[in-house]
């Protein structure tokens, strides 16, 4: 059962492979945006993964995010997440990424709990 209030947290360090420069969001050698985003994805399903039922997962439906600060190579980035809001399938997430100086982001997120094969299934049918 999900209860409002599970969190999670993740952590990494930047590199050239998640750099602006070279994710091809920017000409810059600082964290990508993107890369931000795929954190902040990761920490929210990861904090959820134990509570679902065999053959479940969640996808990311929605992602209202602002980068408010640059980070440098070779600094580490802290994700934190929080649900906040459970109606139905729906999962609403609070995120922040900090960086050793400080807040670099923040995103209310959303997911659906859904069946794995059934998922899968439909979106390869997309190919025939």
């Amino acid at each position: 059962m999900f209860e409002i209030g599970i969190k999670g947290k993740q952590e990494m360090t930047v590199t050239d492979e998640n750099s602006a420069l070279a994710m091809g969001s920017g000409t810059l050698k600082v964290f990508a945006t993107p890369s931000m985003a795929a954190l902040m994805e990761k920490t929210a399903w990861m904090s959820v993964a134990p509570y679902l039922e065999e053959g479940q997962c969640t996808v990311g439906t929605k992602l209202n995010l602002s980068h408010v600060a640059s980070t440098p190579i070779g600094m580490k980035v802290f994700c934190e997440s929080e649900l906040t809001a459970v109606d139905g399938r729906k999962l609403t997430f609070s995120i922040t990424v900090n960086d050793e100086a400080g807040l670099i982001g923040k995103c209310d997120h959303e997911r659906f709990i859904v069946e794995d094969e059934k998922f899968q299934k439909k979106t390869d049918a997309k190919m025939k």
